[in-house]
């Protein structure tokens, strides 16, 4: 039993000082937008994890309007982006990248699909932003990663 204390005491001791509230925030908006993104990812979803369902093709070309690119492709590229880049932002690694990778697609929503739903995206921009200029906080793996390695 005294192991696990002590495996407890010395993650925390490598968290540096306590965690602020700024951390708890940052992990709540990390989780928040993080679940919007899966959500629609896993309603892409087929029988298999990474296979789109049988509609998304059709979905694609004709509610989203999309003509420019293969709707089967772009499809896949969605359930793709929106599987990872939300587990990304959500457990911390390399989070800002996943952050501009859902504001990417956020903006091509925003654009292309739902150019009337302005104020879902906006806050979904906001609560990116945070992370993308403040980074995850103490309660992710980047910064426990990055004070294991000093």
């Amino acid at each position: 039993m005294s192991g696990i204390r002590d495996k407890i005491i010395d993650f925390y001791a490598q968290m540096g000082k306590p965690f602020e509230m700024r951390d708890f925030v940052l992990l709540w908006m990390r989780a928040w937008v993080a679940k919007i993104f899966y959500d629609s990812g896993r309603t892409k979803a087929g029988e298999n994890y990474w296979e789109i369902n049988d509609f998304q093709g059709t979905l694609f070309e004709e509610e989203y309007g999309i003509s420019f690119i293969d709707p089967e492709l772009a499809a896949q590229l969605a359930l793709y982006a929106e599987t990872i880049l939300p587990i990304m932002v959500f457990v911390g690694v390399a989070s800002r990248l996943g952050a501009l990778g859902l504001v990417g697609m956020t903006l091509f929503i925003q654009l292309f699909v739902y150019p009337n739903h302005f104020t879902d995206h906006v806050t979904w921009i906001a609560a990116l932003g945070m992370i993308l200029c403040m980074g995850p906080g103490k309660l992710s793996l980047d910064h426990f990663f990055n004070k294991s390695q000093k």
